[in-house]
């Protein structure tokens, strides 16, 4: 197996693979690149049995073959030259590889491609397109609230509902709850998947936010599929618990606040904050906002009033203040809206406008107040 590349080229199209593989696997063969050449293509693909990847580059082919590189070394080896040809030969009669470039030679040990885990087959699969912009916008406004709970499977990773024109996004880990909503598809698909987080931020590194993906998937696993790369996960196999149970109905108190300027008051009244709860108190009145924090234990106490618009019955809330900030974080428009039925009850964060096609919703669940 021989061809030549250019090192820049390469590099990037094994930095899109690398993602998946982790360190000490059970299987040492995932440790490393499995590398097919023909017809001028190399194919590059890698997997921890969990998720896997190929992606694929045009070289200049002197001799087709496959074999299977040890993964680190060979990036590490790359990142340490500068763009410029290198060759790459493989004698897979004794797994020996040899790159030359233009400072030397360097050899490394490859492994027999019979032991590497093949990919899944797109088996009895639904499928459908998707906007990569969209798809991109949903892992970043969803995968940061799933629960790192194993315990709790489900909520580990993001449920996706098809439901025909439209697709729902959710993720919680009980604490917060996000729910991002789209329409314009054009499927015949109404049916439910949790995909893991672990795969969903491996796209957020290497989707481009142009173009389309295709997405198929069947009871086991995943498939997406943007120009040249594939990632296949396992999906999560649980049951979804029921969000819309937690969401209110009716909540007649709206507050209508800079986003900014409520996100830099958590983060300050939060210093002063007890540190195990980092509970905050949001005291609601007419056009008016307070904002209150202190740790009986070290006599910490900070108080802020912040400009508002508010309607609706004067109450007051104890919320999390690393968790409201956060959730603030991921709005992107420069107000907000807070909506709320009682004191015991899930606030409900919405963005002050949002597209047609588009829905974000964000739950901030309270926490009963300690002093």
């Amino acid at each position: 197996m021989k061809f030549q590349a250019s090192t820049s080229e390469l590099l990037k199209k094994l930095q899109v693979c690398y993602g998946v593989i982790v360190p000490n696997p059970v299987l040492p063969i995932t440790e490393d690149f499995l590398f097919k050449l023909s017809g001028g293509i190399l194919k590059i693909s890698a997997t921890n049995i969990e998720t896997s990847i190929s992606t694929s580059l045009s070289v200049n082919e002197v001799e087709a073959g496959e074999i299977a590189v040890p993964a680190k070394i060979l990036l590490e080896t790359l990142k340490a030259l500068p763009d410029q040809p290198i060759s790459f030969n493989a004698d897979v009669d004794n797994n020996n590889i040899e790159l030359v470039s233009s400072y030397g030679k360097y050899n490394l040990a490859g492994d027999n491609t019979e032991d590497f885990p093949p990919m899944p087959e797109q088996e009895s699969v639904e499928s459908f397109q998707i906007e990569a912009m969209k798809f991109s916008s949903a892992i970043n406004k969803c995968s940061f609230a799933t629960s790192n709970d194993e315990l709790r499977m489900a909520m580990t990773g993001v449920l996706m509902q098809l439901d025909y024109n439209k697709v729902i996004f959710v993720a919680t880990d009980a604490h917060k709850l996000v729910k991002y909503t789209f329409g314009g598809l054009n499927t015949e698909i109404s049916q439910s998947i949790i995909i893991p987080k672990k795969t969903l931020n491996l796209l957020k590194s290497s989707l481009s936010e142009e173009g389309m993906l295709d997405i198929s998937f069947n009871k086991k696993n995943i498939f997406i599929s943007f120009g040249d790369t594939l990632v296949v996960s396992r999906l999560i196999d649980a049951i979804y618990p029921d969000y819309n149970a937690v969401i209110p109905v009716d909540n007649p108190n709206e507050l209508a606040i800079d986003r900014k300027d409520l996100q830099s008051s958590l983060k300050r009244i939060g210093i002063y904050a007890n540190k195990s709860t980092n509970q905050v108190i949001l005291n609601f009145s007419e056009n008016s906002l307070t904002i209150s924090g202190k740790d009986l234990d070290f006599s910490n106490e900070a108080t802020e009033q912040l400009a508002c618009r508010y309607t609706g019955e004067p109450m007051s809330i104890g919320y999390n203040s690393r968790i409201f900030a956060e959730l603030l974080n991921f709005n992107d428009t420069s107000e907000i809206i807070l909506q709320l039925s009682t004191p015991n009850r899930a606030g409900i964060l919405l963005p002050d406008e949002q597209d047609e096609n588009e829905h974000l919703m964000m739950l901030v669940m309270p926490i009963l107040s300690s002093y």
